[in-house]
């Protein structure tokens, strides 16, 4: 696909999606797309290689859970090669976000897209979540693919205070993890999501502290 394509076809998920972004969204979640690509060439950064897949499968997957996401300090936990962050902090350049994962390849790419992206709104952080300390709570704490929900929200609830949401993004939704979450946590509500060219169930667990 040539970056003009690739750059179509996110136009029209996001407008799919009901999302009002900058003008210069499309194209510069293109060129992330391209950075992805070189450095998947290297490393094993995601076994999603297709840029049409990409888009769906990342991208728009990222982007779909923006209506939970709120307050203007993020942490993505386990973020991997930026998701959701960095799609969510081009999408959101009001919003700061911090980009946290304990593999030094990963931060290495993550730092050096957001860079190439010119994100001033991203931090990125090589710690484990569970040593990781920050200078105040987050009012919104995601996760894509990270952990079980109960283990996520163990390892995470330091960073976090009353007010602040957990968002667990999900395939379909996990019951069984819902049972027995860690004392002072409540669910909210499952979000069931509809992410655009995606033939897969996704969605967004939403909890919160008592």
């Amino acid at each position: 696909m040539t970056p003009h394509e690739i750059t179509r076809l996110l136009q029209a998920g996001m407008a799919e999606l009901g999302l009002s972004l900058p003008a210069d969204a499309p194209t510069t979640l293109c060129r992330y797309i391209e950075v992805l690509q070189q450095w998947n060439r290297k490393f094993n950064l995601t076994a999603v290689r297709v840029p049409a897949q990409i888009v769906s499968r990342h991208i728009l997957d990222s982007l779909a859970v923006a209506p939970w996401v709120h307050g203007t300090r993020v942490l993505d936990v386990g973020t991997g090669a930026g998701l959701p962050g960095i799609p969510m902090a081009v999408a959101f350049p009001e919003r700061h976000f911090t980009l946290l994962d304990s593999n030094g390849k990963k931060t290495r790419f993550v730092t050096h897209a957001a860079t190439v992206l010119g994100l001033r709104n991203v931090e990125v952080v090589q710690a484990r979540v569970e040593a990781y300390r920050a200078s105040e709570p987050f009012a919104t704490v995601i996760t894509r693919a990270f952990a079980a929900v109960g283990e996520f929200l163990g390892v995470s609830a330091h960073l976090g205070a009353a007010g602040t949401r957990w968002l667990a993004m999900k395939g379909a939704p996990p019951v069984d993890e819902l049972q027995a979450l860690p004392a002072g946590f409540r669910l909210l509500a499952v979000h069931v999501l509809k992410v655009p060219g995606l033939d897969a169930a996704r969605c967004v667990v939403e909890i919160d502290k008592t």
